[in-house]
């Protein structure tokens, strides 16, 4: 089979580049499709740039760096892809990469990391955050954000197969597209991180520093908790604010971005991980309880799936501050086993992925 591989753009490290990283791992010699490519990237995910083609978006003013300023054209982007030669397409998809053309004699798997989360469950969150809840910017935004949704309904519509990354996400592809999925966890690999039984005494917590990981939130938790020491390791636009707050707080260290080296030694060695965000899956929790690390967890979305309360870490129920304070609480009155915790993250593994994902491409494809 000839097979094409769509992602919406391979500009940055993520959890969907990794994702698009272990797909392509399978099918290397498959043409790549995306809206914006960055050479590093490409470097970093081991992709020959002879096999990618990107969109006419990449040649706009500002590309590949302000790319997100050309929203409204992903969609018109994504579809000038002419994929006519190709038997099976797949997609990896948060935003327009499932809406590519394809016929009838075509099979088209995307694996869905979720419908465009700011055009649908985050739309308020997103404009009250950009500031454009009123004003001209505001009504444009709506505007262009109201006939993404229309254009995202519509395109579901090209998809064969749904693949969810998480059963949060498949109930989120059943609320939004009505279509069904199955779901397969991303990759791990859980073989990077070494299993450490012993723990020092302090907390850590890792991630882009961005609203939605309520970093804020563990920070205000440990705020308050003067005697337990808190590790957090991660750059982004809320540092300078985080930074300012825990100059007086000895209790806390930002350390900012950290190399692999340094992040995968702090979290192996930590006594927990501290996540207070809401994820479709969330990579980073599995990757510390790789470690034998428990993590201590905000219990919604990915979490539920990836935590188990009581044997691999505790789930809190409010996304607060006094919640997080409750919870640390609790995990200091359980005792945990690194091995059995170490186990448990092997579950997600990239073997386990990469059997997994071809089991499903063979199975739909002789379908058909």
């Amino acid at each position: 089979m000839r097979v094409a591989l769509v992602q919406d753009w391979l500009t940055e490290m993520g959890g969907a580049e990794k994702v698009f990283a272990s797909i392509h791992s399978l099918y290397p010699d498959a043409d790549i499709f995306t809206l914006v490519a960055n050479d590093d990237i490409l470097e970093r995910l081991n992709i020959n740039k002879s096999k990618v083609t990107t969109s006419f978006i990449q040649r706009l003013p500002g590309c590949p760096k302000r790319y997100r300023n050309y929203f409204p054209l992903f969609k018109y982007g994504i579809e000038e892809f002419d994929l006519s030669s190709y038997d099976l397409v797949i997609s990896s998809s948060y935003c327009v990469a499932k809406g590519v053309l394809t016929n009838h004699s075509q099979v088209h798997i995307s694996y869905c990391h979720s419908p465009v989360r700011y055009a649908w469950d985050l739309h308020h969150k997103y404009i009250q955050e950009a500031n454009l809840q009123t004003g001209f910017k505001g009504m444009i935004a709506k505007y262009f954000l109201h006939h993404l949704r229309i254009w995202d309904i519509a395109s579901s519509n090209r998809v064969d197969y749904f693949i969810a990354n998480s059963n949060f996400i498949a109930s989120r592809i059943n609320k939004i597209y009505r279509r069904k999925s199955d779901t397969i966890y991303p990759p791990v690999d859980v073989n990077a991180f070494t299993l450490q039984t012993n723990k020092e005494n302090f907390y850590i917590t890792c991630s882009r520093l961005v609203p939605y990981k309520k970093v804020d939130l563990i920070v205000d938790a440990f705020s308050k908790m003067p005697d337990k020491e808190l590790v957090v390791i991660g750059d982004g636009p809320e540092f300078k604010k985080l930074n300012k707050v825990v100059s007086s707080l000895p209790n806390i260290k930002m350390l900012g971005y950290q190399s692999f080296e340094v992040l995968k030694e702090k979290m192996a060695k930590a006594k927990a991980f501290v996540f207070a965000a809401e994820e479709d899956f969330g990579i980073v929790p599995v990757e510390a309880q790789a470690c034998g690390t428990p993590v201590i967890a905000y219990g919604k979305g990915g979490s539920l799936e990836t935590v188990k309360h009581g044997l691999t870490g505790i789930l809190f129920k409010e996304q607060t501050s006094d919640s997080i304070i409750v919870a640390v609480e609790e995990f200091e009155q359980v005792s945990f086993d690194p091995v059995i915790i170490r186990v448990h993250a092997e579950s997600f593994s990239t073997e386990i992925f990469n059997d997994n994902f071809l089991s499903f491409v063979k199975e739909k494809t002789t379908i058909v």
